[in-house]
């Protein structure tokens, strides 16, 4: 009798949208796997064929990403009617990313949340936003009891404020959990998902401990003069439906050497970001004198989003 030889995943070459289909319905079972991609086949059938069978992005050569990015940028122009350019942003040599934010001074304005909004193309009726604010207790941490849809007055008595978003882990849980690595960490720190590749089987988005994952449940409407032209292939341009997403820095901007959006936004300077190899950034003199910590520090996941207080 021969020895069984024990089940394993293809090599990534090997890996594409139809072996990954049949093997979530063999794992989940047809009616559930035909429910839970429901949105994503709606998606599947507005696609072209080109897009459909369209190399990873790590794979794509030079001359085919540019085609890609010339063809997103023309159906984007003729959709909003707006001058937008669909570019491919690298990362810079030398550079980590970090954040870091003074709990001290937010006062939970949630006008981080908004920029995000504008910012990355975010469907206008869902409000989507990859920033959540929470309304907390003062004297302890307990999201269980935190509260993001506050309507009041803010700051309100005896609260404090803790904006959550992609904490851009060290160690991803969601990248491990992506069966067909459509999402992945760069050298700057920064996880990036192709849009074009993701199958919207959601299992980063339950891989993640800070729930900073985003499901696009329906095409994204962003009304064509509210539309951000200035977009980047793995960031904000607008996503397809079916797909997952989330912040990544605000890339397109962060790797021209601008800050994030969220953090232009804050009216009280709440948000330090930068290079944490440069000993003289800001971010670097925050992590080198204030008492910072991380969330949920004990899973091990290692983000480089840090917290603070002044006292």
């Amino acid at each position: 009798m021969s020895e069984k030889k024990p089940f394993s995943l293809p090599v990534v070459g090997e890996v594409d949208r139809r072996t990954t289909l049949k093997a979530g319905a063999a794992t989940l079972g047809l009616a559930a796997w035909a429910a839970a991609l429901k949105p994503m086949v709606e998606w599947a059938s507005s696609l072209d064929r080109d897009e459909f069978f369209q190399k990873h992005y790590r794979e794509l050569t030079r001359e085919q990403l540019q085609v890609i990015l010339h063809k997103l940028t023309f159906e984007a122009r003729k959709e909003t009617g707006k001058p937008v350019t669909v570019k491919d942003h690298k990362p810079i040599p030398g550079v980590v990313f970090a954040y870091a934010l003074n709990l001290s001074i937010c006062i939970g304005c949630r006008k981080c949340a908004e920029a995000c909004h504008v910012e990355n193309n975010h469907d206008r009726p869902s409000n989507q936003s990859y920033i959540r604010v929470f309304e907390m207790q003062k004297g302890g941490i307990d999201f269980e009891k935190g509260n993001t849809t506050y309507d009041r007055p803010v700051p309100g008595k005896d609260k404090y404020y803790m904006p959550v978003q992609c904490q851009q882990c060290e160690n991803p849980p969601c990248v491990s959990a992506c069966p067909i690595e459509a999402t992945w960490q760069e050298s700057d720190g920064i996880v990036v998902v192709d849009y074009n590749w993701c199958i919207g089987c959601r299992y980063c988005e339950a891989a993640c401990p800070y729930h900073a994952r985003r499901f696009n449940w329906t095409k994204p409407e962003v009304p064509p003069d509210e539309v951000n032209p200035n977009q980047s292939y793995l960031s904000n341009r607008i996503r397809p439906q079916g797909v997952m997403e989330k912040c990544t820095f605000c890339l397109h901007r962060t790797r021209e050497g601008r800050m994030p959006a969220c953090l232009e936004a804050c009216p009280t300077g709440a948000r330090v970001f930068g290079n944490i190899l440069d000993p003289d950034s800001e971010i670097r003199w925050v992590l080198e004198n204030k008492r910072v910590f991380v969330l949920k520090e004990e899973l091990g996941t290692k983000p480089r989003f840090y917290y603070f207080f002044d006292k």
